[in-house]
């Protein structure tokens, strides 16, 4: 017998970064993780700098790594609008932790052209970058 599935979509402004079906999709949603299954509510909400995780049909898992966004779950469709979005595989190491280490230093020394807010932004998605990239490793 074939697993439940949903169709899900995951966009952001320049591509189409997945669509097909999957049996379930994680998230981090503003209230903290969610796990999406087939025949989910109807759902809107906001979502924070993390991993999209979500395993197609046989188990075969895929990381997506998201800098906020939207998920919106109707029935028979799950769609992921992100604000930026990069397949696990691709992020960069290296320049996750440069831009964690920049954020560090405009916390640590406040200037009138980066605000705290965007500050604690840039380095809330740095350490989720890096922490997704952790992950796979250990795959």
């Amino acid at each position: 017998m074939a697993a439940m599935t949903v169709h899900l979509d995951v966009v952001s402004a320049e591509e189409n970064l997945f669509s097909g079906r999957v049996e379930t999709i994680q998230v981090t949603g503003s209230e903290g993780e969610l796990g999406i299954y087939p025949g989910h509510a109807p759902l809107l909400t906001t979502l924070k700098p993390g991993m999209v995780r979500l395993v197609k049909q046989h188990g075969h898992e895929e990381f997506i790594y998201i800098a906020g966004g939207v998920l919106e779950v109707q029935p028979g469709t799950v769609t992921v609008m992100a604000d930026v979005a990069v397949r696990a595989d691709d992020l960069d190491e290296q320049a996750a932790l440069e831009a964690k280490k920049r954020a560090e230093e405009h916390i640590a020394n406040p200037s009138s052209d980066l605000n705290y807010a965007e500050a604690a932004a840039e380095l809330a998605e740095a350490i989720a970058q890096l922490r997704l990239i952790k992950t796979l490793r250990r795959k």
